[in-house]
């Protein structure tokens, strides 16, 4: 064993009781004065109560070096030493009384400081290692003494309560201080969030078009009336190897609710940003999520890519948050990331912004993420390792279409044009195609409105604003950088692809055809780079086409291609091959675009080409392409208007089944109500009903405007033909505005008895199916007031002895006419007894 370490066990036995001798005794209290009680006042060698004097301490030290020089063991240094360490020892106990400090502090400050204190005030030179190390032990075992000495003083715990309690009032009163000249963090992340969020929601709450100038058109509109609940799809992997994958359908402001990282693609005007504006919205008035819209042309125009701290200043936000706020909501993962536009960047930016963004998710895991572009930027797998699930936004479908329609005149304050609108969508079959989106639906909106209810007599305006929001005004508006292409190159190859795709009777064609008919036109339209930058700078950049697949090329709507095809067959001036064509229905929409695109000489010549045909759908589609030619020959219109209207309106129902022939076309051509005789308003009502099968929508509207028709055999036929369609909203549209004067509704569905149940009473019923008294009655709005009831093809199941008894069941039923099965026995006393005062006829027995 050491010597010292021996020695200073030994001298831990020893210094207590020389601690004792050191210190006079205490009296009871705390011991408060004007000046605080020091160690010399402590202590029995100094001050007014001497007992011990510095020959006494001398001695004591001494005695202590020599009993640890006698102890068993090795000595804990060299002899010789002996009067040395003694007068060390000795001269650091007597420091006790030079320090500056009482009991209290002397506890606080511990053993080995005031140890430290008192090596500091005497030192020991001259002595050897272990000697040195002697003195050093024993004086810390002296101070541990010293200060186990005033813990069991009486006045000890008194004073250190006081002391305590002025410490804890000076560190609340500081602490007061620091609390009202700088707020706590979370306090002003919650001052600052109580500003940036109502802020959010009403920056967003608005969208621009971006592209019209239309007369007495706004080009921002609240988010309510752009906003619609579109619907996303997810392709998802099937249980199954040998199964395809499954179609997962879902609403879109849904997609972050399973995931929190989601890439969702969708074509030029599908509604991204709209999408993301809503999720902003909600999310800011929610107050569950701290939104951050991040366009990315926004982003990258600032050089480096902001740190979490510089998002808000990069994308404009003038408020200014507290420091570290954006770190500290990332961390706590409440933030909600809308990342917009990755095909708005150029494509060298794209893997510098997925390295920013996996290195965000990294550093701050926990929050939700949505990223958006149109479906041909990146990959399909491109953030699939990183955890981001994809979806694609889906095209409107009618009842959107309704919905975005209504929202938009009532923004408007433009009711008056919305039912026209309407009608127009579900009769022109191409207007319809092209209204897929809330961009081109919001296109249509303001052209109809700034022509007073109707859409362009010649409806290649409509196309050719489109065609020039989404060709250039759109990106350039949006600030969108690396547009490589003018409008009028991206015009010219499109025809070009579009007319291809016309001739070959597709709507598809395969990327490497389309890069051949690029490459031949590039000397053209002189464009810098090869076929395949030009052709993904144009599926890219021009809104108007995508890729189903990975080597396919398609327009996003099929009435872009016809139009732009018949654009390009005119140009070229191939009449002849249109004229060759027309009898084909997928050239329909050709032809008509063509005769809009000519000029009145190549006019003439087309419409005389359809004419001579001699067919009814040809007449009819010489008749459809009048509203595409502002100028004709007026002898041409002439006669193409006199033969057409040896057909239109059809004055039989012979002759609208000869219409039907000529297929959905001749929707948009019925005429009525107004001017026509009742013959010819029956004709167009059959016309309609015929034509429901291929065009539904179209049929309803034509059939929607005769509903108040007083003729009876006009509402004959419209009751007659309720099941060609959506049984619920034909009778919402139809049905229940009729005049039931005389008519009988016939139920032959669960479908149609649901129906039949919400709308106004019906007097005369009829009822296909084994059905029950109360069955009937539980489906029939007033049947107290129904005064006919059929039955057809029924076991009249139940309906003798079934509880409803001639009181409940029909009180004013006067002719009751069933058709039983043939299974079924008869005892007309049974029914005469359950309508007593109805005719009873019974049908199809001798």
């Amino acid at each position: 064993m050491e010597p010292a370490v021996l020695g200073g066990k030994l001298v831990s036995g020893l210094i207590g009781p020389l601690v004792r001798k050191l210190f006079a005794g205490g009296g009871p209290g705390a011991g408060l004065v004007d000046r605080p009680v020091r160690l010399d006042r402590l202590v029995s060698f100094r001050g007014e109560r001497r007992e011990l004097g510095e020959r006494e301490v001398r001695r004591l030290a001494g005695r202590l070096v020599r009993d640890a020089l006698d102890s068993p063991g090795e000595p804990p240094f060299p002899p010789g030493e002996e009067d040395a360490v003694a007068g060390a020892l000795a001269g650091r106990l007597l420091a006790l009384g030079d320090l500056d400090m009482d009991d209290v502090q002397a506890v606080r400050l511990g053993h080995r400081e005031l140890a430290a204190r008192l090596r500091s005030g005497a030192g020991a030179h001259g002595l050897s290692t272990d000697a040195g190390l002697f003195l050093d032990s024993a004086t810390e075992w002296a101070c541990l003494h010293v200060l186990e000495f005033f813990t069991r003083r009486s006045a000890f715990v008194a004073r250190t309560l006081v002391e305590q309690t002025r410490a804890q009032a000076e560190l609340i009163a500081k602490v007061d201080e620091l609390i009202t000249r700088v707020p706590r963090p979370d306090a002003r992340d919650t001052a600052f969030e109580r500003r940036y969020l109502p802020y959010v929601a009403e920056r967003y709450d608005q969208i621009t078009i971006f592209g019209l100038d239309l007369r007495d058109s706004p080009d921002r509109w609240p988010l309510e009336v752009a906003y619609l609940s579109l619907e996303a799809t997810a392709e998802e992997g099937s249980l199954r190897p040998d199964e395809p994958a499954l179609t997962l359908r879902l609403r879109a402001e849904h997609a972050l609710r399973d995931h929190d990282r989601v890439l969702l693609r969708g074509d030029a005007g599908s509604g991204k940003t709209t999408l993301v504006q809503w999720l902003a919205v909600t999310a800011a008035r929610d107050g569950d999520r701290v939104p951050y819209v991040l366009p990315l042309r926004t982003l990258i125009r600032s050089g480096a890519l902001p740190a979490p701290a510089g998002l808000l200043d990069v994308v404009g936000c003038p408020l200014t948050p507290p420091d570290g706020w954006a770190e500290r909501v990332l961390s706590a993962g409440r933030g909600l990331l809308l990342v917009d536009g990755l095909d708005e960047i150029p494509a060298a930016d794209r893997h510098r912004v997925r390295d920013w963004l996996l290195a965000l998710i990294r550093a701050f895991p926990g929050n939700r993420w949505l990223l958006t572009s149109r479906p041909t930027a990146v990959r399909p797998d491109w953030l699939t390792p990183e955890g981001f699930h994809e979806l694609s936004l889906t095209p409107m479908r009618a009842p959107e279409v309704a919905t975005f329609v209504s929202r938009w005149h009532a923004a408007a304050r433009a009711p008056e044009y919305e039912a026209a609108l309407l009608d127009a969508l579900r009769t022109k079959r191409d207007l319809a195609r092209l209204a897929t989106n809330p961009l081109m639906c919001g296109l249509i909106c303001a052209l109809h409105r700034e022509r007073r209810g109707y859409l362009p007599t010649g409806r290649k305006e409509l196309y050719d604003a489109a065609l020039t929001m989404l060709l250039a005004r759109r990106d350039r508006e949006r600030g969108v950088a690396g547009v490589e292409l003018g409008e009028e190159a991206q015009l010219e190859l499109l025809q070009r692809l579009a007319y291809a795709l016309v001739l070959s009777g597709r709507s598809e064609m395969e990327v490497a055809t389309a890069e051949g008919i690029v490459e031949r036109a590039l000397p053209t339209v002189a464009v810098p780079g090869d076929a395949r930058a030009v052709l993904h700078t144009l599926l890219l950049r021009s809104g108007l086409l995508r890729r189903p697949e990975e080597e396919v090329l398609s327009f996003v709507h099929r009435t872009f291609q016809d139009y732009l095809g018949a654009r390009y067959a005119v140009e070229e001036g191939h009449l002849d091959v249109l004229a060759a064509h027309a009898g084909e229905t997928g050239w329909e929409d050709v032809i008509r675009m063509a005769v809009a695109h000519a000029r009145p000489g190549e006019r003439a010549v087309l419409l005389r080409r359809l004419l001579a045909a001699d067919t009814p759908r040809l007449t009819l589609l010489a008749l459809a392409c009048l509203e595409h030619a502002a100028a004709l020959d007026p002898g041409v219109r002439a006669e193409v208007e006199q033969r057409a209207a040896a057909l239109i309106p059809p004055r039989s129902p012979k002759d609208a089944k000869t219409l039907r022939e000529a297929g959905p076309l001749v929707l948009e051509l019925l005429p009525g109500p107004d001017g026509l005789t009742d013959e010819e308003a029956h004709g167009v009502t059959v016309a309609a009903s015929l034509l429901a099968d291929a065009e539904p929508a179209g049929a309803l509207a034509v059939l929607r405007r005769f509903r108040e028709h007083p003729s009876l055999v006009v509402r004959r036929q419209l009751v007659g033909t309720w099941d060609r369609f959506d049984t619920r909203q034909y009778a919402e549209e139809v049905l229940d505005h009729l005049d039931r004067t005389d008519l009988i509704l016939v139920c032959t569905c669960h479908a149609e008895r649901e129906a039949l149940a919400r709308m106004r009473p019906w007097t005369r019923l009829r009822f296909d199916g084994d059905r029950s008294l109360s069955e009937i009655i539980d489906v029939t709005p007033a049947h107290e007031a129904v005064e006919e009831l059929i039955l057809v093809g029924t076991g009249l199941r139940g309906f003798v002895g079934d509880g409803a008894g001639p009181d409940s069941a029909f009180p004013a039923l006067r002719t009751f006419r069933f058709e039983p099965a043939p299974y079924v026995s008869l005892d007309l006393g049974e029914y005469r007894s359950l309508f007593p005062k109805a005719t009873i006829i019974v049908m199809g027995r001798s």
